[in-house]
């Protein structure tokens, strides 16, 4: 039978009206996920009740996880202490409306043991600020592998917002504020993103990166946007930093928008090869970007610095931390102090230090109280090079330590303007001893050249 566009339309009003004639049914409310997840509220869980869901949730939880299905839960707000996550959990809300609310009585909010593939995407977790106990997270999860925590927000948390100890995963697009203690602790991760969050308000850190022994780490901080972090219990460096690894090597930090710390914008201690690259800083009001203590390595290349006591610091050569590349950074407009806690005359104004196996080279330091660049601590100076960079408003330009037994540097092809103290200058500690080396004097150092250096007064 021949097909047309009359025959067509017939067979399609046809089918219309047989379509009408079917007996009614009742409409139904489209579930929250697809058939191949759970609603939670098919085990009784009650959004926006006044009393706690905490036995319900978890039934819930425990039932979906056995499924290997994904736990949903609709809009509204769930009164609820401690939830145990394991393996497989998947739980999903509507983002900025499943909002969970702890009630107290139990060291977290959410706990998840052993808890590999586990998932959270777009649920809030409010602490009430309710305190903690020390070293626990609002979520806390102890081993886990390919855990991801997403699009959520964490927000009130009596201790630190997210603990994380072995585990690999990533955390990601999470907003996290008002945190008693630190935004984000990994311990001993084992292959770990940790990338877009928004870190606002807390008191002690904004992210951690920590190893319980020296060893290779690898976690990646990228892209992450950190503001008001406070060293709320005092010390000297330990708070107050937006991110700190400590005994993790082969960590990268790129790419974050770091503002108003207490102390540094990122500190590696211990950290071996570390890498520093294209972040964007400004308001610290210790050192902006350390690498200190024992570590082997480190990169610390295309940031912007406006504003903090030092821009870099790469130092601790007496402890074995040597071997550095700073290049290409932007610093400018440091204060020439440092914050309370630290040691009273700790050097600040500063715009880069290094002491050993470090190559310093394409910076652009523009407003330093005190010294562009400095090399060495007394004897600890060895093999470094201080080349092509633009200083421009500081005391002096190049400071370099000139006391018995200190190493070799070479300082060329700087261009050094406005630096009233001199371009180049010889230094016992931090104190200066000899006049301006590119104009007289640098030969009585043999460990020293200085050439090619251009000086505007």
């Amino acid at each position: 039978m021949a097909v047309n566009r009359r025959s067509l339309l017939g067979a399609s009003a046809a089918g219309a009206a047989g379509a009408f004639a079917q007996p009614a049914e009742p409409a139904r409310a489209a579930p929250l996920i697809s058939t191949l997840g759970r609603d939670a509220t098919q085990y009784g869980v009650r959004p926006n009740h006044p009393d706690d869901q905490t036995r319900a949730l978890q039934r819930a939880i425990d039932e979906a996880a056995r499924a290997q299905l994904p736990l949903a839960l609709p809009p509204g707000v769930y009164r609820t202490g401690m939830l145990r996550l394991t393996a497989s959990t998947q739980l999903i809300g509507v983002r900025g409306a499943s909002k969970l609310l702890f009630t107290g009585g139990s060291p977290s909010m959410l706990l998840g043991e052993g808890a590999d593939t586990m998932s959270l995407n777009g649920v809030t977790l409010d602490g009430g600020n309710i305190p903690l106990p020390a070293r626990r997270g609002l979520l806390h999860v102890l081993g886990g592998r390919d855990v991801r925590i997403t699009d959520c927000e964490i927000r009130n948390a009596g201790g630190s917002g997210i603990w994380l100890e072995q585990v690999s995963g990533e955390i990601s697009g999470n907003i996290i504020t008002d945190i008693a203690v630190t935004g984000i602790v990994s311990f001993d991760a084992l292959g770990l993103i940790v990338a877009r969050n928004t870190i606002l308000a807390t008191s002690d850190n904004g992210i951690e990166i920590l190893r319980t022994a020296i060893g290779d780490d690898g976690t990646l901080v990228t892209d992450n946007r950190i503001e008001n972090i406070k060293a709320g219990p005092g010390g000297s460096g330990q708070y107050g930093n937006a991110i700190n690894a400590f005994r993790a090597g082969n960590v990268i930090v790129r790419g974050n928008r770091i503002k108003n710390c207490d102390y540094s914008a990122v500190r590696g201690n211990s950290a071996s090869n570390i890498q520093i690259t294209g972040n964007s800083i400004s308001d610290v009001r210790e050192v902006a970007l350390y690498s200190e203590f024992a570590f082997e390595g480190a990169v610390i290349s295309g940031n912007t610095v406006d504003g903090a006591a030092f821009g870099v610091s790469v130092c601790n050569f007496n402890e074995g931390g040597r071997i550095a590349v700073v290049q290409g950074n932007i610093i400018r407009n440091l204060i020439p102090k440092r914050p309370i806690g630290t040691a009273p005359d700790d050097d600040a104004g500063i715009g880069i230090y290094v002491e050993a196996d470090a190559s310093v080279t394409g910076n652009v330091i523009e407003n330093a109280p005190s010294f562009g660049i400095v090399a060495g601590w007394g004897k600890y100076l060895r093999d470094v090079v201080i080349s092509n960079n633009v200083i421009r408003n500081a005391l002096a330009g190049v400071g370099v330590s000139v006391v018995p037994g200190a190493g070799h540097a070479v300082i060329s092809n700087n261009m050094i303007s406005g630096a009233p103290r001199g371009a180049v200058v010889g230094l016992d500690h931090i104190k200066p001893v000899t006049g301006d080396l590119t104009q007289d004097g640098a030969e009585r150092y043999a460990q020293l050249m200085v050439a090619g250096n251009a000086f505007a007064r």
